[in-house]
């Protein structure tokens, strides 16, 4: 089978995309996957198996509408141009379009029309990312004319794929019928994620964060909060990795908060860089505002990186994250009290027994939500999808 995938995003920096091409690749389909690059990446290149083209470059700074909204609509149309023309030379029998944007879908309109399936995996619900970010209200006009286009996009789909069942619910009730959707949470691979058996070679307390750096996942919160644990533990070190709009910001508030040389920023980095991070930390944590539309439901892949790799996790009490985790498995905080999220570090850092119960519920946990029984899930939903549009292609004959 020949598959396409495109996505507005890092190849290297997204492990739900990579997870999806590389479980396709390993089974023998051909897999091209139509993507951003970074500055000084080449524009095609072979990653286990997979074909990546970076079309375009980004850097995640856009702080204005027009900006986000000009580079989105420049990718679309160069991965509508790409799409098409690798379609007409080799067809596709599936396009597989990652949002946000969910508009991308209509970059597989030429292979579609020549009788391609096309999945719409929507990994963020883009009329709430975009309030999110842009500080907009749900009563907006622009709000409106994003759920429209959420139907849109939808239609045009022969299948959509939701990243939570928080969302699931929400699409399902607004823009699309329930048989047409699938839900596949973010897992992490344990061949990457996993506890390591590695001897320490410093005497630090690590505290990691890895993903994006936008406003709704807390940061600035977390930030305060290590200002009063660096108090209770002069050897405790916080290092995030990622990009985003929020990140000078960040800088800005580390140097008046007096953490130079205590908090270290990271650019964006492979998943096999970051897995290593993860099972290098004492502990997670993942801050976000539950006060942010979009940071409340927004299902975090970190959680259960941190679980995977034996790591306890300090986790805000939002929505989504109640929905899948408890007070078993992950230590919960109050959202957006910097206070309660410093009490909560330390209490985890001075108490054995409690990190020791967390990491054991969770590694359970984990075992039952990793890509190897998920990927299972989305291989068959791929052969269904194809197989289908095989037997409306023979009965219109």
């Amino acid at each position: 089978m020949r598959v396409a995938m495109v996505a507005y995003a890092f190849y290297e920096g997204n492990a739900r995309i990579q997870q999806y091409a590389t479980a396709l690749a390993k089974r023998g389909d051909a897999v091209d996957v139509i993507a951003l690059r970074r500055e000084g990446e080449a524009r095609h290149r072979i990653a286990n198996g997979v074909n990546v083209y970076g079309i375009q470059t980004r850097i995640i700074n856009e702080k204005s509408r027009l900006t986000y909204l000009y580079r989105v609509m420049q990718f679309l149309a160069y991965s509508a141009l790409v799409l098409s023309r690798k379609h007409l030379s080799q067809p596709y029998h599936l396009v597989h379009v990652h949002s946000v944007p969910d508009f991308l879908v209509f970059a597989a309109l030429l292979p579609k029309l020549m009788g391609s399936s096309v999945i719409l995996d929507i990994h963020d619900i883009l009329p709430e990312f975009y309030v999110s970010k842009f500080g907009t209200g749900r009563r907006s006009l622009l709000f409106h004319l994003l759920l429209l286009v959420e139907k849109c996009s939808a239609a045009f789909a022969d299948h959509v794929i939701i990243a939570n069942h928080v969302w699931y619910e929400r699409l399902t009730a607004r823009s699309v019928s329930p048989e047409k959707c699938t839900v596949i949470c973010n897992c992490p691979n344990p061949e990457f994620f996993r506890v390591r058996q590695q001897g320490r070679t410093h005497s630090k307390f690590i505290i990691t964060y890895p993903g994006t750096l936008n406003w709704h996942q807390g940061l600035d919160i977390a930030l305060k909060a290590f200002a009063k644990v660096v108090k209770e533990i002069p050897e405790a070190e916080f290092r995030i990795f990622g990009e985003g709009p929020s990140k000078p910001e960040l800088i800005k508030l580390t140097n008046r908060l007096g953490l130079n040389g205590r908090v270290i920023f990271n650019d964006m980095v492979p998943t096999e860089r970051i897995a290593q991070e993860v099972a290098n930390s004492d502990l997670g944590v993942v801050p976000k505002r539950a006060s942010s539309i979009f940071g409340n439901e927004a299902a975090s892949s970190k959680i259960l990186e941190f679980m995977a790799a034996g790591v306890p996790v300090v986790v805000s009490r939002t929505k989504v994250d109640t929905y899948y985790h408890s007070d078993l498995t992950v230590k919960f905080f109050e959202s957006e009290n910097e206070s309660d999220l410093a009490k909560s570090i330390l209490e985890l850092k001075r108490n054995a027994q409690l990190r020791s119960r967390l990491v054991a519920n969770a590694a359970k946990y984990a075992q039952e939500n990793n890509w190897e029984v998920k990927d299972i899930q989305y291989l068959s939903l791929m052969d269904s999808l194809t197989s289908m549009k095989r037997k409306k292609s023979r009965s219109s004959i």
